[in-house]
C-alpha cells in the first residue's frame, strides 16, 4: 500500500492517470450521439457536394462573359432556362448564355460562375444585364470541395458536437460507434453529514458534496450513481465501496481522504484484491488531502470533505480520469479554457504547493482583471462568486498587483 503520507506534485499524480483506459463501445443512432466520444474514425463514402452547387441565388454563366462588366457597361446575356432546387439538369450553356439557379442548386455544364441576382436586371423575358465582373468559380462550390470521398472527416476520440452530427448526416452516416459513458459511484462519508432535507443539529452539515460532484460528473459526460452517506465505520465504508466497484466504472468518495480518516479508508481498500495506492496527498491548495487508487483497473478517487476543495480536486483530477474512461483524445482530456488576467491586488502564496485562487474576472478598458476571493475551503459561496481560478506555481510566492497570470475559466 505504498503512496500514503507522501505528498506528490500535481504533475507526478497526472502521470499516473495514463494507466486507466477507455471503456468498451456501442453503436448508437446519430440522433443520440451528441456529446458522445467516437470509438471509430468516420470516413466519407461520397464527395460532398456530389455535384457543383451555387452558393447564391442568381444566374449561372461563363465568367469570361462578365469581364469588364459594370453598371455603365453591363454584360448582355440570354436566359436559356432554369434549374429548380433538388433537380438535375442536362442543360449546357454556351457563350453569352445564362441559367437561373437557386442557392444550393445545381450549376449546369458549360458555366463556371454564378452572378448574384442583386447584380442583374431584366431587359425582357429572355434577356438580362449583368453588372459585376466575376472570376471563374465565383459563387460556386465544386464537387468534393467540402468533403472528398475516402477522407477521414472525424477522428476516433472526438467529442461529437451538433455540427459533427450535421456532417455525418450529410454523408449518409446514420449510426456511429461511440465509447460507453462512464458510470461513477459517489459516496459521501462522515458521521457529521446529513441529507439536505434534514435540519442539521449542532455539529452536523448538509451533504453539499453529493450535489456538486454528481453535477460535475454529468457535466463531464458521466452517469452518476449516488450510493448514499457512509458513517465513519469500517463495515459501512466497505459495503459502499464494494457496491460502487460492482456497479460502476469509477468510485468517488468525499470526506474520506483527510488524515483523520485516512487509516480507515486505507484499511478498507486493502481488503480489495488488486488495489494499488497511486498517491495520497497532493501539493495543491485547496485540496491537499487527496487519495487516488487503482483497484483492478478501476479508478478510486478520495476527495477532501470541504466543498470547495472537493470541487477543485475533482476539476483537476476527477474530470481527466472521466475523460480518459470516455475515450477522449489526449488533447480533449487536458483541454481547459484559459485567459490572461492581471491581479487587481497582491495575492500571497506559499512556495511548495500549487495554489489555485478563486477569482472574479472583470474586463475594464480592454484589460481583464482578476479580483481574488479569499476564504476558507468550506465556504461554497466563495466558489459561487468566482468565475475563474488563478494558478500560482509551486515555486512562486504569489502575485503582485498588476502582474499578469493565467486564469482557468469556470
Amino acid at each position: 500500500m505504498k503512496g500514503f503520507f507522501r505528498v506528490q506534485t500535481p504533475e507526478e499524480l497526472y502521470k499516473k492517470l495514463d494507466r486507466f483506459k477507455a471503456l468498451s463501445s456501442e453503436k448508437v443512432n446519430i440522433d443520440d450521439s451528441l456529446h458522445r466520444v467516437l470509438s471509430e474514425d468516420i470516413i466519407s463514402p461520397i464527395n460532398l457536394p456530389e455535384f457543383r452547387r451555387s452558393t447564391v441565388d442568381g444566374f449561372a454563366l461563363k465568367a469570361k462573359d462578365t469581364f469588364g462588366a459594370s453598371e455603365k457597361n453591363p454584360a448582355i446575356l440570354r436566359l436559356i432556362g432554369e434549374i429548380p432546387m433538388g433537380q438535375l439538369s442536362d442543360i449546357e450553356a454556351k457563350d453569352g448564355e445564362a441559367v437561373k439557379v437557386a442557392t444550393g442548386g445545381m450549376v449546369p455544364k458549360g458555366t463556371d460562375a454564378v452572378e448574384m441576382v442583386e447584380y442583374t436586371e431584366w431587359v425582357d423575358s429572355h434577356t438580362l444585364h449583368a453588372f459585376k465582373t466575376l472570376s471563374p468559380l465565383e459563387n460556386v462550390i465544386q464537387v468534393g470541395e467540402d468533403v472528398k470521398a475516402g477522407e477521414v472527416v472525424l477522428y476516433k476520440g472526438h467529442l461529437i458536437r451538433p455540427q459533427d452530427i450535421g456532417l455525418m448526416a450529410g454523408i449518409g452516416k446514420t449510426n456511429v460507434h461511440v465509447y460507453l459513458r462512464p458510470r461513477v459511484a459517489i459516496i459521501s462519508s462522515g458521521d457529521e453529514i446529513v441529507p439536505i432535507e434534514n435540519v442539521p443539529s449542532p455539529g452536523e452539515v448538509r451533504d453539499i458534496n453529493r450535489y456538486t460532484i454528481v453535477s460535475m460528473v454529468k457535466e463531464t459526460g458521466g452517469i452518476p450513481l449516488f450510493l448514499g452517506i457512509a458513517k465513519d465505520r469500517f463495515d459501512a465504508l466497505k459495503e459502499k465501496i464494494e457496491l460502487g466497484l460492482r456497479e460502476s466504472d469509477m468510485v468517488v468518495i468525499t470526506g474520506g481522504s483527510s488524515v483523520g480518516s485516512l487509516d480507515l479508508t486505507g484499511e478498507v481498500l486493502q481488503i480489495f484484491p488488486g488495489t494499488e495506492i497511486l498517491g495520497h496527498g497532493v501539493s495543491i491548495r485547496p485540496g491537499k488531502p487527496t487519495l487516488l487508487a487503482d483497484i483492478n483497473g478501476k479508478p478510486f478517487l478520495g476527495l477532501p470533505g470541504h466543498p470547495v476543495s472537493a470541487m477543485v480536486i475533482f476539476h483537476f483530477f476527477g474530470k481527466p480520469i472521466l475523460k480518459i474512461l470516455s475515450g477522449l483524445s489526449r488533447e480533449g482530456i487536458w483541454h481547459q479554457i484559459k485567459v490572461k488576467a492581471k491581479a487587481s491586488r497582491n495575492i500571497p502564496s506559499v512556495p511548495g504547493r500549487e495554489d489555485y485562487v478563486r477569482v472574479r474576472l472583470e474586463e475594464r478598458e480592454g484589460t481583464l482583471w482578476a479580483h481574488p476571493i479569499f476564504g476558507k475551503s468550506g465556504a461554497i459561496s466563495n466558489l459561487v462568486n468566482a468565475n475563474g481560478l488563478i494558478r500560482i506555481g509551486i515555486n512562486e510566492e504569489g502575485l503582485e498587483e498588476g502582474e499578469e497570470a493565467e486564469a482557468i475559466l469556470l
